[in-house]
């Protein structure tokens, strides 16, 4: 008889988005789930299968916060590993703007608060993927490469 072969571990891919405002604000959620529970994240999730990366930056930020958006530049791509929490994902993160809606909390089972934060007012407990496309957007403007949308 042969052994059944122990489930694979693979990567999972997850689309973040951080929307900016004409106030020069970012929009943050404070997540309820793993991965990073109790730390603010820009809005973003799954990849559901044959969907591109744009559609779903698009979609969770539908699905999340309730907003229509438009996608700008590809901020960073993280290679979000948590050993201690079995996670391992591939986190490209847009730069976006909305368009239209009020960003509220539409998925108050994964998610505890939304909030606008200006740049300079951050909270300290940003998610590893928050963080670096936080740190990659403030690299542009201050490069004069970038700008908000």
């Amino acid at each position: 008889m042969i052994a059944p072969i122990p489930e694979a571990r693979h990567p999972r891919v997850g689309v973040g988005v951080l929307l900016t405002d004409n106030q020069g604000r970012v929009l943050l959620t404070l997540r309820k789930l793993p991965p990073e529970a109790g730390c603010w994240s820009i809005v973003g999730g799954k990849v559901d299968f044959l969907e591109t990366l744009e559609q779903c930056a698009i979609r969770e930020a539908r699905e999340e916060v309730g907003v229509e958006i438009s996608l700008g530049a590809l901020l960073c791509v993280t290679n979000h590993c948590l050993p201690d929490e079995n996670q391992h994902w591939v986190s490209p993160a847009y730069l976006g703007q909305v368009l239209s809606g009020e960003a509220t909390n539409r998925e108050p089972g994964k998610t505890r608060e939304v909030r606008w934060f200006s740049l300079d007012e951050l909270p300290a407990n940003l998610t590893m993927t928050g963080r670096n496309a936080i740190n990659a957007f403030t690299r542009q403007l201050s490069s004069g490469s970038g700008r908000a949308l």
